[in-house]
This record gives structure tokens, C-alpha cells and sequence, in this order.
């Protein structure tokens, strides 16, 4: 299931012909098993269909319940299936078939909008409720799958791609320059924003009402900040994880074909084939098989991770197969952005379109990535002040202890001092502390200092409404950085790049690290348990410990794709500085330019401005499509 659409006139009058068909057929490559549409009156809904799961195969939509009061389009899979339909057929629910949208049209039925309780899966969806008059939406909980809306006051239009709205007539074609800035400044403060003005997405773990008179998102998933776990020992801790990270993996894996996975050689992706491997072993595994992929980085030491996938496929007994990274060209970009109207993506992301081109022709419907572990299973020092805050001299003494018999007395004791003490010390203290530290006085260029003084004044503009808006506070200490991550607007926009580069090869991504169970994991267990002396992601480690080889359980090394940008922007120069920043003076100076790519050549393991030339080149290729001006239709 890989396409929604949709078009609600609430004024009642009838959607125009052959419309829904555009929106749809926008988006095609999202439906290599059919596309289908439901159209009463003023009501048109469409979907694209790709097949990955056995239930699936019995699914067609859009659906209707008997009487036609209900109607449902769904970009989805539903995790807890079984669960889920034994909990329907108690309470008197007539299942029509095994597919996962039946399964949501009757929870639906029996609970409202508070349906989503009961779904776990990722999922974007849109129940049209003609007894009601109105239409129910939601995204998942970690915004796995795409959810894009346009309100024209009486007129409802969604879509998982931008593109099939903006072709909609009545839809202008305005650029959100608020948006480019962002990415020229490698500073994203939107979840909401795409690149067109009024066109807008949904929050992951929101859900919309829409009626006649309009609608408010809101959000009815988030983290349990006081959830605890009964228990006492590290042990324990770590045998809950292994179980729920093995029924994440093993409930994702649920596939007619054999499953894909990204195997790079680092401790997360190596993980989830390990796991999958392990249960395939033990006929557990909801698939026909599974098949491991890799790619091939000879010649390239800071990226070539052989060695390491090497060792993960002696040890779990299964093949890994070397792909050579795509290398794509600068026309394939602009050709992207013209095909989506959305940001074509970074070249790091773009490597790895090989693989998914391979996967695709070895029958392949779903890709499995170990995206997600850095930001949710990574721990750090902070248990020291974790403990301290709370008074518990017991853990704080364990975690001294355990340093200690890791790395000695005195990086322990700093360890304590800084990670322990400094956190707690008034923010004017640690204010004054910062300006004191020389050792933060880094020469470098400001990440606005290209713009022009419109685009600062809307980062600065930005950024202050970014500052005043509400956020969850944290219970402790160590669900900072979590709810820091969870709310991460580049997380959510690089989110919806990588899936729809796999939309685009006729796979569904799927994301164990990416699950709402992992995630509230997270927020739920010690702090300490996150990172150990040196080693990070300690816990996950140690879950691990039988399933991998030893040189990736202990790695702490991390692979480095800077390569992939140098070998574009080395030979971009005239492009950006002659073509690029010439036609886009009401972005930025061509001398800031100049002298940013400059900073670049003569700096490129500072990393940020690469990142800050590729975005505008990556804008100009959505504002242009080589043909508008930036101001596009009106």
C-alpha cells in the first residue's frame, strides 16, 4: 500500500471529472499493483496500490464498509494484526477478509477517532464519514508515511505526494521561500511546511477532523515522560529489550516476498538482519526469506565497510550482497525535483538507490533499514547528573564504579565533575561558563551570513516562533535530548526523502528503530543504561551479544560518506557561483556564494557548508523545474 488521494468539496458540489485520476496518476510509480478510485458526487478518493504483505493480497481500495457510509483510503500496515483482529472478532465484528484496511475500517467503526489506540503500525489514512459529513485523517506516531493537505476553505485536497495537489486548478503554485531558507541554512525549524505556500503537512502522531467549518490538528500519540519498568537488575532491563526489539523486527518482516535489508556494517542495520536472520533460522520469520545487501566501497577506506558485513554474514550464516553505490548525475536531481516539485534529496541519500534498484528486481517489496538507533538507543553522560537530581547515590556510585573499571579513576572522576555537577549549576552560571570556553571559539562562517537580508529576517522570524512554541518538559534529565529528537524537523523531512526514493523503486521502507515501542523504550529506560565507559548504545550491545560478531558489537567506528558530496560539488563551482546564485538573487549574494564555496574547498570536513551549497542547488532545482520562475503560477 504506497498512494493516497483525495478531494472533499463540503460546499456539495460535485468534484470535477477526471481530477482524482490526475492525482493518482501523478503518482503512479506508487501503485505497480493497480490504481483504483471511489467517486460520489462530492467526494473523490483515490489509491495506488503496492502489495507487500500476504493480507494484502485479498485488499482493494479504496473500501467501503456494507452501506457505503464509510469509506477508506490508507498508505499503511498494521503491526499487532493478530492482536488487533482476535480483539475485533470478540466484540461481534464481521471481517470480510484478512486485510490490514478491513481491519482498520471496523476499528474505526467500533471507536471513532479513537481508533488509533488500537492501530500500531505505520500508516497515513483518510475515512470519509458520510453519516457524519466529514473526513477523519491521521498520520503514525513517528510519521513513517507521508501525509500532505491543502484547505481552500471549502475544499479538503490530500495527497502523500505534493505534486498531485499542486496540479489541482484551483491550488496556486507559490513558493515557501520560508522553507528555502531553512535549507540554506541547514537549520529546519518546520515540521508542518513544504515548499508551497497553503500546502502543509501532517504531524506525525496528529489526526484531523475535517468539516464544513475547517478543522485543528491535534495530537493524539506522545511518549509516557513517568512510564517506568519493574525492574531492578541491568539484566532485566536488557532481556525486555531483546524481546521487544525482536518482535519489532519480527512483525515488520511480515512479507509475501522475500525481505530486503540494508546490511552497511554498522551495529544498528547489522542488528535488525541478525535478528531476522536468527528468527528465519527458527521458521519464525513472517516472510519467504530474507536477503541481505551492502554497498561496495573498495577504494574508499573511510567508507568501505567490508570487513565488518563480512563478518556479520560468516556469523549469522546468510549471504550479504555488494552493490556499487549509485552515482547519479546532476540532471537526475533536477529531473527529481521536477517529477515530486520537492527537495531532490542529498547525494548520501541518492547512494543507496542502487541497492533498492536491486532489491526491486530480485522480487522485493519491502527494505528494511537500521535508520533510527543513533538517535534513540545512544546514551550519554549524563546519568551523573541524572542520579545526583534524583539523590540516588546508589546509581551514582554503580555508574562511578562501573567507569572506573573501564576507563580509570581520573576520566571517571572528570566524567562525574562534568556530565555530573556542571548540568545542574543555574543557566546563568553555564552561561557564563560558555563564554569562557575558549575552546568553543571555533572560526567559522555564520550559516546565514549568504542570505540576503529578506531570507535572514525570515530565519530570524522563524526561529523566534520555533522558541515560543510548547513542547513536552522532560522528566528527567535524559529525556532531553529524546524529546529534542522526537520533534526534529530535518529527522521528519530526511524521513520522507528516503521513503520516497524507495516509492520510487516500488519497495516500502520500513524502519524498526522508527517504531513508537522502541521509541517510548527510550524515554523509559535508566539513563545509565545507554552508555557504559566508552561503549555507547549499551544496552542494545549487550542484547546483541550472541547474535553478532564481536569486531561489530565493539565497533565504535562510523563510516563516512563525505565522498559522495565532494565528488559533486568539486566540480560544481560555475554551476552554483555563474548560473545558480545569479537567478536566485532574492535568496542569496552571489559574493556570499563565492565565499562560502571557497570555505568549503579550503575547509570540507567542516561538513556544514556542503551541505548549505548542495541545498541550493537542491532549491533552485524545485523553484525552476528549468523552465518557471520562482514565483510559479498564481
Amino acid at each position: 500500500m504506497s498512494g493516497i488521494a483525495g478531494i472533499i468539496h463540503f460546499d456539495g458540489r460535485p468534484v470535477e471529472p477526471g481530477l482524482i485520476e490526475k492525482m493518482t496518476g501523478a503518482m503512479a510509480h506508487r501503485g505497480p499493483d493497480g490504481i483504483n478510485h471511489w467517486v460520489k458526487r462530492s467526494v473523490a478518493l483515490g489509491q495506488c496500490m503496492l502489495r507487500t504483505t500476504p493480507e494484502s493480497l485479498e485488499e482493494h481500495q479504496p473500501l467501503t464498509n456494507e452501506d457505503e457510509s464509510l469509506v477508506l483510503v490508507m498508505d499503511g500496515r498494521v503491526d499487532n494484526w493478530e492482536d488487533l483482529r482476535r480483539e475485533l472478532l470478540s466484540r461481534g465484528a464481521v471481517l470480510r477478509n484478512r486485510s490490514d484496511a478491513e481491519l482498520v475500517l471496523r476499528t474505526y467503526e467500533f471507536w471513532g477517532r479513537d481508533c488509533l489506540a488500537h492501530i500500531d503500525g505505520d500508516f497515513s489514512l483518510v475515512i470519509w464519514d458520510a453519516k457524519q459529513h466529514q473526513a477523519f485523517c491521521a498520520r503514525d506516531r513517528m510519521g513513517n508515511k507521508p501525509f500532505n493537505y491543502y484547505w481552500a476553505g471549502r475544499t479538503f485536497a490530500f495527497s502523500s505526494e505534493v505534486r498531485s495537489i499542486l496540479d489541482l486548478p484551483w491550488v496556486p503554485e507559490r513558493l515557501n521561500e520560508g522553507m528555502v531558507a531553512q535549507y540554506l541554512s541547514t537549520e529546519w525549524l518546520s515540521r508542518e511546511d513544504t515548499f508551497w505556500r497553503g500546502i502543509l503537512r501532517l504531524k506525525p502522531a496528529h489526526r484531523i477532523v475535517v468539516r464544513t467549518r475547517g478543522f485543528q490538528p491535534e495530537q493524539y500519540w506522545t511518549p509516557d515522560l513517568y512510564e517506568t519498568l519493574p525492574y531492578s537488575t541491568d539484566e532485566e532491563y536488557i532481556e525486555h529489550y531483546r524481546e521487544l526489539f525482536t518482535d519489532v523486527v519480527r512483525r515488520m518482516s511480515r512479507s509475501h516476498r522475500p525481505v530486503a535489508y540494508e546490511v552497511s556494517g554498522g551495529l544498528d542495520s547489522s542488528a535488525i538482519f541478525a535478528v531476522a536472520a536468527n528468527l528465519c533460522h527458527q521458521v519464525k520469520l513472517p516472510t519467504p526469506g530474507i536477503e541481505g545487501y551492502t554497498l561496495d566501497f573498495r577504494g574508499d577506506p573511510s567508507a568501505d565497510e567490508a570487513e565488518f558485513c563480512q563478518a556479520v554474514s560468516r556469523h549469522v550464516h546468510q549471504p550479504i550482497r555488494k552493490v556499487a553505490p549509485a552515482q547519479m548525475p546532476l540532471s537526475w536531481y533536477r529531473s527529481r525535483a521536477e517529477l515530486h516539485r520537492e527537495f531532490p534529496g542529498y547525494p548520501n541519500s541518492a547512494m543507496g538507490l542502487s541497492i533498492r534498484a536491486r532489491a526491486r528486481v530480485a522480487g522485493s517489496r519491502v527494505l528494511m533499514v537500521g535508520v533510527g538507533g543513533d538517535q534513540w538507543l545512544g546514551g550519554s553522560r549524563l546519568y551523573y547528573a541524572e542520579a545526583l537530581r534524583e539523590g540516588n547515590w546508589r546509581d551514582f556510585l554503580a555508574s562511578f564504579k562501573a567507569d572506573w573499571n573501564n576507563v580509570g579513576f581520573h576520566a571517571s572522576a572528570w566524567w562525574a565533575l562534568r556530565y555530573g555537577l556542571v548540568p545542574l549549576l543555574p543557566e546563568n552560571v553555564k552561561r557564563l561558563a560558555r563564554q569562557a570556553d575558549l575552546s568553543r571559539r571555533i572560526h567559522r562562517l555564520d550559516t546565514s551570513s549568504w542570505l540576503v537580508p529578506a531570507m535572514k529576517r525570515e530565519m530570524a522570524h522563524r526561529r523566534e516562533e520555533a522558541t515560543s512554541s510548547s513542547s513536552p518538559a522532560a522528566r528527567w534529565v535524559g529525556q532531553r535530548a529524546h524529546l529534542s529528537k522526537l520533534l526534529n524537523p530535518y529527522d521528519a523531512v530526511a524521513g520522507e526523502h528516503e521513503e520516497r526514493l524507495c516509492s520510487s523503486q516500488g519497495l516500502a521502507l520500513r524502519r524498526p528503530f522508527q517504531h513508537a515501542k522502541i521509541v517510548q523504550y527510550a524515554f523509559s529506560m535508566p539513563i545509565r543504561l545507554r552508555m557504559r565507559g566508552r561503549l555507547n548504545k549499551y544496552t542494545h550491545r549487550k542484547a546483541m551479544g550472541d547474535l553478532l560478531p564481536a569486531s561489530v558489537l565493539n565497533r565504535e567506528t562510523k563510516a563516512e560518506f563525505s565522498i559522495v558530496f565532494h565528488k559533486h560539488l568539486s566540480e560544481m563551482r560555475g554551476e552554483l557561483i555563474d548560473r545558480v546564485a545569479a537567478r536566485n538573487g532574492r535568496w542569496v549574494d552571489s559574493a556570499g556564494v563565492e565565499d562560502l564555496y571557497k570555505f568549503y574547498a579550503d575547509r570540507a570536513d567542516a561538513g556544514w557548508p556542503g551541505w548549505a551549497l548542495w541545498g541550493l542547488f537542491g532549491c533552485d532545482a524545485v523553484a525552476w523545474k528549468g523552465r518557471l520562475a520562482p514565483e510559479g503560477k498564481s
